[in-house]
């Protein structure tokens, strides 16, 4: 089964950015993440809009938080990238005059729907400062990781902005 990374991999990219001293090009984004840079700024265009990050132009440009970590969720950056189907199952509708589908549907409805309430709430109580904090405990715990940039991905070199980073 397919699943959608997006949200994930927009938390990927906001962990990176936490990480840097200054703002980091929609380009170097998207070679830490083996994408497009138009991709990135896609995605990042709607956190902006959400004011969970800003772009400056020009030379010594790019991407940066605009909020502290402690103040975004998962479920901020979750709605800000669009809010995408967090459920892979959903109910048939080939035959929407049958007594059967229908009462298959109104019980996998009010379920799925009671499932993503609980997890959208979850979301909310998970801050990106709290994902920071698991990163440096996970570098603190490897001796072997001895910069950052190594731990983003240990069996590549990096350069202090973390340009290499590669998944």
């Amino acid at each position: 089964m397919n699943r959608d990374s997006k949200l994930s991999g927009v938390l990927h990219v906001l962990l990176h950015m936490a990480e840097q001293e200054g703002p980091v090009t929609s380009e170097a984004l998207a070679r830490m993440m083996r994408t497009n840079p138009v991709v990135i700024r896609r995605v990042m265009a709607g956190l902006r809009d959400q004011g969970y990050v800003r772009s400056e132009r020009g030379r010594g440009g790019g991407w940066s938080l605009a909020r502290d970590l402690s103040t975004l969720t998962l479920l901020d950056i979750y709605r800000g990238i669009g809010s995408p189907s967090l459920l892979a199952i959903g109910n048939r509708h080939g035959a929407p005059d049958c007594a059967e589908e229908q009462a298959v549907n109104e019980a996998l409805d009010q379920k799925l729907g009671e499932a993503e309430t609980l997890l959208l709430d979850s979301f909310g109580a998970v801050t990106l400062a709290e994902l920071s904090a698991s990163f440096h405990r996970r570098v603190a715990a490897r001796p072997e990781w001895n910069s950052v940039s190594t731990a983003r991905h240990p069996d590549k070199k990096h350069t202090p902005t973390g340009d290499r980073h590669e998944h």
